[in-house]
């Protein structure tokens, strides 16, 4: 068996003088889509945050590709971050660029590629994710929200990752824009052999996804499909589900 993409074991988090999480265990497989939820202030967005190398964890070890990312150089640490891609959540496209220069600014700032082949590329990328070719020369500002999430999908992709991130991916858009996305986060884990680490309270998406792990009392309380998850006793878990 091959070995995990992602190994969370015993980490706990402190943050601003109160304990957000105690012992948060948690494996990520190669090629599965995984969830991470949770009620309010449960810490979700601290383990994603944990996972980018945004916050160090208070205790406890990381592991991403096998390397412990708290013995890492800084050279070490950008090489890494290279090999994923993450999706904000309301896109974070930089308003002041058309969708082209967006999804060539990964490349810009850590290739030395030649202008005209980054231009070819991220034009691929963006025809990959279901947007017109036209709509490169387009700001952010004039997509609906679908196509910018699209968009913030594509500048994702840009530099081939091997792992993606998704905060929210669906938050702001209509339902029907939503659902497409969620098609197209199947189609990229498919076609470009993807990990997806997705944080995300949306239903819909969330029976995309092969396991979801619940945080809940400073760790993770159980981690299984939506059926079996939906099926926990838990009054927590039982709980969120009921408002769901």
């Amino acid at each position: 068996m091959s070995e995990p993409v992602i190994e969370i074991k015993g980490m706990k988090n402190c943050l601003g003088g109160q304990w957000v999480h105690s012992d948060v265990n948690l494996t990520v497989n190669q090629g599965e889509i995984l969830a991470i939820i949770g009620g309010s202030g449960s810490g979700k967005t601290t383990i994603l945050r944990c996972l980018l190398m945004l916050l160090k964890p208070t205790e406890g070890e990381v592991k991403i590709f096998g390397k412990d990312i708290s013995t890492l150089s800084s050279s070490e640490a950008t090489k890494l971050r290279q090999r994923w891609g993450m999706l904000f959540q309301h896109s974070a496209l930089f308003s002041s660029m058309t969708v082209l220069e967006n999804v060539m600014f990964p490349m810009r700032e850590f290739t030395s590629l030649d202008k005209k082949f980054m231009e070819e590329l991220a034009l691929l990328k963006i025809l990959l994710v279901g947007l017109p070719k036209e709509s490169a020369s387009k700001f952010p500002a004039e997509l609906s929200g679908g196509m910018q999430r699209r968009a913030a999908a594509a500048r994702a992709i840009a530099m081939d990752p091997e792992l993606l991130f998704l905060d929210e991916p669906t938050t702001g858009l209509d339902p029907h824009s939503a659902r497409r996305f969620d098609e197209l986060i199947l189609f990229l884990r498919d076609a470009l052999n993807l990990t997806v680490v997705m944080v995300s309270h949306d239903m819909e998406s969330l029976k995309q996804a092969d396991r979801i792990a619940f945080v809940g009392e400073g760790k993770i309380l159980d981690v299984a499909p939506i059926d079996e998850l939906m099926k926990n006793e838990h009054p927590m878990i039982a709980d969120y589900f009921s408002k769901a």
